[in-house]
């Protein structure tokens, strides 16, 4: 039989001990309530962190996401807002929200007149069945929006 350093250094007990503890930091991790998720008025006041009081108004943005994610840890997603894109009317930013995640703010794109088109896409991973929501700030000041939703079925932070 041959010596093995971790099996003298523990003993069955200690062993069995250390399992029952880390098994019960995962199960009481599974237990985190559901509020802990954003919610409508968290994704208002991250907008409103980033836009200010102005009011969105539909229109300009085109979002091509799935509209059922058979897995909901990478759904792709493209935005593409109209606009000419010159020195005097582009696209500054374009913010993404998940209404249904831990953090309401998913990403942001910054464009100048150089880029040429005002068009990003990213894969983002949803906790759930949630609205995307898509946020264009001109350089005019104007403001638009889109929302969409993603049915997610599995995977995903939850379900």
């Amino acid at each position: 039989m041959t010596h093995n350093p971790l099996r003298a250094a523990l003993s069955r007990r200690q062993l069995l001990i250390s399992a029952g503890v880390g098994g019960s930091a995962i199960a009481t991790m599974a237990l985190v309530p559901r509020s802990v998720l954003a919610d409508t008025a968290s994704v208002a006041e991250s907008m409103k962190a980033l836009i200010g009081d102005a009011a969105p108004s539909e229109g300009r943005i085109e979002l091509d996401l799935p509209q059922i994610a058979e897995n909901g840890n990478t759904v792709p997603i493209m935005i593409s807002i109209d606009s000419p894109m010159t020195d005097d009317d582009y696209v500054k930013a374009v913010h993404i929200f998940a209404d249904g995640n831990p953090r309401p703010d998913v990403a942001s794109f910054f464009f100048t007149p150089a880029c040429g088109e005002a068009t990003c896409s990213t894969r983002i991973r949803l906790a759930k069945t949630q609205n995307i929501i898509a946020v264009a700030e001109m350089s005019n000041g104007e403001v638009y929006m889109a929302k969409s939703e993603v049915k997610v079925t599995i995977g995903g932070c939850g379900g």
